[in-house]
């Protein structure tokens, strides 16, 4: 392999080390900062999801309260527990594990949160607020993608970054990200024809599409920093991103490995931007 691996178990691991100071100095102030995740139904994926954040949260000094409910909750019962964690002064933050199930609108869901709390930064508010350069909460997966960018020392500014998946959880946050940090961004869909055009001009290339090893070594420009979001599970239970890791690990000047990359920073941002809120009510930030 040429191409630099960027360790995400590794930058991950720092980041929840100074994640577990700033809790330390929450609690030095008067209490935890806390973290309420409610989980609906048995998703096998967003249990094994939650209980990741659980354990990342108690290894930091992060209370978390989990709050479990059946898989034909209502929508009137999952807003009124939202709202009581409105206006809980312990809870910091407040996600609520997607996907849901089909009778619960994740939109009305999200916006019920408080921008204050939506650590996820999924609101219409926070969404606005990065659109315009001031975001409150960073969206983590992104947010992320950024720390890995940062600890390889990749040149964003003047950069040529192009995004595949255009979704409000991955790929426009993380075009309004990297637009904020001076790169000209691409986003490319479903849609978008000759997909190897744009991708091969990518100085930065970000894969968020769900589609295993879609992203081949002939679509990848020599020398370019390469972003594996997606998690996809094979047939033979194997994991694997959207990059053919092997063939374009050749190619690439830096990349990230799946599982192993982008995942873990996930759960580390999702650390700090509850710390980050926690701050704020403590005044310490």
């Amino acid at each position: 392999m040429t191409a630099t691996l960027i360790d995400g178990l590794a930058i991950a691991k720092s980041l929840r080390l100074q994640a577990a100071e700033r809790a330390r100095a929450c609690i030095e102030k008067g209490r935890a900062a806390g973290l309420a995740v409610v989980l609906i139904g048995n998703n096998p994926a967003s249990q094994v999801y939650v209980r990741n954040k659980v354990k990342a949260c108690a290894e930091a000094g992060i209370t978390s309260r989990l709050i479990e409910k059946p898989e034909n909750l209502s929508e009137v019962e999952l807003l009124s527990i939202i709202d009581d964690l409105n206006h809980d002064p312990e809870i910091d933050g407040i996600l609520v594990q997607l996907p849901l199930p089909k009778q619960l609108d994740a939109h009305r869901v999200i916006e019920a949160i408080a921008a204050d709390k939506d650590v996820d930064g999924f609101h219409v508010s926070n969404a606005g607020a990065l659109m315009t350069g001031r975001p409150l909460f960073q969206p983590c997966t992104p947010y992320g993608v950024i720390k890995m960018l940062e600890s390889i020392d990749a040149p964003i500014w003047g950069a040529h970054a192009v995004i595949c998946g255009a979704s409000n959880i991955v790929g426009k946050p993380m075009a309004m990200m990297l637009l904020a940090r001076g790169a000209t961004v691409t986003v490319c869909n479903s849609k978008t024809q000759r997909l190897q055009e744009h991708t091969r001009r990518a100085d930065i290339l970000v894969s968020a599409v769900g589609r295993p090893n879609m992203i081949s070594a002939d679509m990848v420009r020599p020398g370019a920093i390469v972003i594996d979001v997606g998690i996809n599970r094979l047939s033979d239970g194997r994991l694997v991103g959207d990059v053919d890791f092997a063939a374009v690990s050749q190619v690439a000047s830096a990349i990230t490995p799946v599982p192993g990359g982008v995942g873990p920073m996930t759960i580390a941002m999702l650390l700090i931007n509850t710390l980050e809120s926690a701050e704020r009510r403590l005044h310490l930030s």
